[in-house]
């Protein structure tokens, strides 16, 4: 016999009074997905020197074009508020000040994935294509190489490529940049 555990789900609105009473504090590395707070893993090196490769990537090759999020809060909706290693977005004047990025505010989400490839995978990439990210790259660490997920749909994304060492990938909504996998990747 199976027991049915109930669970408690919550918004985003009710996350934010949880970090306003001090029941979670902004040192937490936690996220709301699908209304649970979900604990990120820790922060690898090999991980940790990626992501910082890529903000130095791409701030200076998109600083005019692009407002560069790193492990920032996007709202997908009112009970999903994830921290993608990456967001580029829409330039603002105010910098997003008075909200959090959202989909449409999106031209790519990255996750730089060593020890959650398959939570990645199966938990938030198809989150965004429910969510209508448009584009989301998975650097997998482990397999040494770049997953491009594009066109999304309630049911996940329809186009999904994998990129190697010695390939160029273009981001869709910014077709004038062109990257290489190992400038993403580095050694």
């Amino acid at each position: 016999m199976s027991v049915k555990l109930l669970r408690r789900l919550f918004t985003v609105d009710q996350y934010y009074k949880m970090l306003e009473a001090g029941v979670l504090t902004e040192n937490e590395r936690v996220e709301l997905i699908r209304g649970e707070i979900v604990k990120m893993s820790p922060i690898g090196i090999h991980h940790s020197a990626c992501v910082k490769r890529l903000n130095e990537l791409f701030f200076l090759r998109l600083a005019k074009t692009v407002t560069v999020g790193i492990q920032d809060p996007v709202r997908l909706n009112d009970n999903s508020e994830p921290e993608p290693d990456i967001a580029l977005l829409q330039q603002r004047p105010d910098f997003y000040r008075t909200q959090h990025p959202q989909p449409e505010d999106v031209f790519l989400l990255i996750e730089v994935s060593d020890t959650t490839v398959k939570y990645d995978q199966e938990v938030k990439i198809p989150l965004y294509a429910e969510n209508n990210i448009v584009e989301v790259w998975l650097v997998n660490l482990p397999q040494k190489c770049l997953e491009v997920y594009r066109q999304p749909t309630a049911n996940g994304y329809e186009i999904v490529q994998t990129f190697k060492s010695g390939e160029t990938v273009t981001i869709q909504g910014l077709p004038n940049f062109t990257f290489t996998v190992d400038e993403i990747l580095g050694d």
